[in-house]
């Protein structure tokens, strides 16, 4: 992880929560936010330790993972431009449950946990927009466990996908066998047999890590109704560009 140059508000308000707020009171906020590059693989935070930073991701994308045992894992959320890395510091919890995994390269801005919280009790704007977010995230998690406990992997895969396609506003990225097989909670072969019987409907084309949808519209239509529900509650739609 590495400080990039102080970027202007305007790269700020790329991060759609942040864009939430009130002008006056992003302004206020701009002197804690400092700027990050994120890597690919980077563990923003790890269950059970404490969290000493909040991330507000601009072009890069970050998997959330539930763990069990410390070794087992299960993606139970993702979060892109349009929300953080940290909401649970707003409900008081000083840990996080979760393991943070970059999941795509890019920039984010970073502020202190402490800082933060601060800034949730002075800031009755911040506090509307974070519950906003955090109960769209709780519903994600708990319909991506249902999804996880009763659908077969092809369709959780191609659920997995589209939440990704979303997120990046791209039909092309990059993903290992490796990092789907522990967000999806399954060996690598199991991810290797539902990416080829995607591929041989001519739904993606996967090769190295390389993604590319080539029919999006088929590709719902494979996955399981959880894509359709955890789109309906994503934080890209839910969260208002201003408050009042």
């Amino acid at each position: 992880m590495n400080f990039a140059a102080p970027p202007p508000i305007a790269e700020h308000n790329s991060n759609l929560l942040l864009a939430a707020l009130p002008p006056q009171e992003l302004a206020q906020m701009l002197p804690l936010l400092d700027p990050v590059t994120v890597a690919v693989g980077d563990v923003l935070c790890e269950a059970g330790d404490p969290l000493r930073h909040i991330y507000f991701p601009h072009d890069c994308l970050i998997s959330l993972m539930g763990v069990a045992e410390g070794r087992m894992t299960l993606e139970v959320g993702l979060v892109g431009r349009e929300g953080m890395v940290g909401a649970t510091v707003a409900l008081g919890h000083d840990t996080t449950q979760v393991r943070a995994v970059v999941q795509r390269a890019g920039s984010a801005s970073r502020m202190d946990s402490n800082r933060f919280r601060a800034e949730v009790a002075r800031n009755p704007s911040l506090q509307r927009v974070l519950y906003r977010y955090t109960d769209t995230l709780l519903a994600q998690a708990i319909q991506i466990a249902v999804c996880s406990r009763f659908h077969v992997l092809e369709a959780r895969l191609a659920r997995s996908l589209l939440v990704t396609r979303d997120r990046l506003q791209s039909d092309k990225f990059h993903l290992t066998h490796e990092f789907l097989a522990h967000a999806l909670g399954v060996r690598r072969v199991g991810v290797t047999k539902a990416a080829s019987a995607l591929q041989q409907q001519g739904l993606i084309n996967y090769s190295r890590g390389n993604i590319e949808i080539l029919d999006p519209e088929g590709l719902a239509t494979a996955s399981c109704t959880c894509y359709e529900i955890v789109k309906e509650c994503s934080p890209v739609e839910y969260i208002p560009r201003t408050l009042p």
